[in-house]
This record gives structure tokens, sequence and C-alpha cells, in this order.
């Protein structure tokens, strides 16, 4: 299944092919600050595959906290957090956040919290190499 999602301004948009088709899709709504207050509600298909495109780079604000693991992609025209990725052992690995998705049918989505603060450094990137899409291009388009 290919899903295309987006910033809601169009400037990061993605496509993820997930493989094999999803009966379900899990959507995990992180508690921490950050995630709660940008609705950050994350998913990633091990098996699949993403491309990034970002239209205008300058546009584009990585913010990383807590661990500094992770680079959060903030369009600074409209504000939302389609994409995170994250650099482990020199490998990029990537979640995309379920509200920035485009014609899915919200049935597919499987919603619940998730809470991932009491993880130290080292289970956390374990989890990431795991569960996070491991076959990651990331293409900004030259201004």
């Amino acid at each position: 299944m290919l899903i295309h999602g987006a910033c809601h301004c169009g400037n990061i948009v993605f496509d993820l092919d997930w493989r094999p088709e999803p009966s379900e899709i899990p959507a995990r709504a992180c508690t921490c600050s950050f995630c709660t207050k940008h609705a950050g509600v994350w998913t990633s298909c091990p098996t699949g595959s993403l491309r990034v495109r970002v239209n205008e780079p300058t546009r584009v604000s990585r913010y990383d906290f807590g661990t500094h693991t992770a680079d959060f992609h903030v369009c600074t025209r409209c504000g939302v957090v389609p994409v995170v990725t994250s650099r482990i052992d020199g490998a990029l690995y990537a979640v995309v956040n379920v509200n920035t998705f485009e014609g899915v049918d919200e049935t597919l989505l499987r919603r619940s919290p998730s809470t991932l603060d009491d993880e130290t450094e080292a289970v956390r990137l374990a989890r990431r190499r795991r569960n996070w899409i491991a076959d990651v291009e990331y293409v900004e388009r030259a201004d």
C-alpha cells in the first residue's frame, strides 16, 4: 500500500510504501510533552520504505529534545511535524505522523497511547532499529 502524507502547506511530503499490505496500521500517540502539544501520532513499517521530499529546506526546523537521538522535522510555514528521523550507527530510521496521511481509510488506524519516558538511550535505539522504517530516503530540493 502506498501512503502519501504531507505537512499542511505541502512543503514536507512523503510516500510510505507499506509492505505487505496492512490489515491495520498501528498509530501510537506519544505521551511526551512535545508530541502531545503537536498531536503526534506515529507509525512505522519496518518492512516498508519511506521517501521524504522537502521543497523548501529553509522552511524546515529540526527539533531534538530529551536524549537528542531523534530529529522532529517541523515545517516553519504551517507548523506541522510529519516525520521524525533518527540516525543510528550511520543508518537513517524514521516514523511518520498518521495525522498527516492523505486518503487513508481511518478505520485502518489502531490508535493507542505510547509512553516511552522510562527507556534508557540504549533501549530506545534498539527499539528504533527493530520497529522504525529502515529504508529511508530524505531529499531536500535545492533552493
